[in-house]
């Protein structure tokens, strides 16, 4: 028989209290904890894992409900867009003559939009795979660096000019000669 709501009430301003204590800082060995009518501190470590589980199972419902809403948006776009884009229409010349035919290029390219929307949406995509190499492809070389040498990169990537612009920042691993 499962809880009665005055008992999942309780329950639920327990949890409540647990994680306001929790993101306090405050660990499950308080005696804090244990005043809130757990019998034991494992009790409370598993009735918030409980807490947290239920919440990530809500969470994903509503994704799940909002995704449902999104891809039959995406198909009534489709299902407009879709005859312009496969159907070929006759092209005329100025005197109204048919002289071929093509498709509508804007809209297989809304298609295409849309088709790339729904496969993200859905994570229908790859994921793409990224390298950061070092000179000419080798390894990236780690090294240490000076706060002064730091800030003039920062500076550099936000386009702002470094304290000394003539002046180029040697990289981690590079020698600095002193040459401007």
């Amino acid at each position: 028989m499962p809880p009665s709501k005055a008992t999942q009430a309780l329950v639920a301003e327990r949890r409540a209290k647990l994680l306001k204590l929790r993101i306090a800082g405050i660990s499950f060995h308080d005696q804090r904890v244990l005043d809130l009518g757990y019998e034991s501190r494992g009790h409370a470590s598993k009735d918030l894992l409980r807490a947290l589980k239920d919440h990530r199972e809500e969470e994903a419902a509503a994704v799940d409900v909002y995704r449902q809403q999104e891809n039959e948006r995406l198909d009534a776009l489709l299902e407009a867009a879709w005859p312009r884009a496969t159907k070929p229409s006759p092209v005329f010349d100025k005197e109204g003559m048919v002289v071929g035919e093509e498709l509508d290029m804007r809209a297989v390219d809304t298609v295409l939009r849309l088709m790339d929307r729904r496969a993200k949406l859905n994570g229908l995509d790859m994921p793409v795979k990224t390298e950061v190499t070092g000179a000419d492809g080798g390894p990236l070389q780690l090294g240490s660096a000076t706060s002064a040498e730091l800030e003039a990169l920062i500076g550099i990537s936000e386009g702002s000019p470094t304290p000394d612009d003539a002046a180029p920042v040697p990289t981690a691993g590079e020698p600095d000669d002193g040459a401007p």
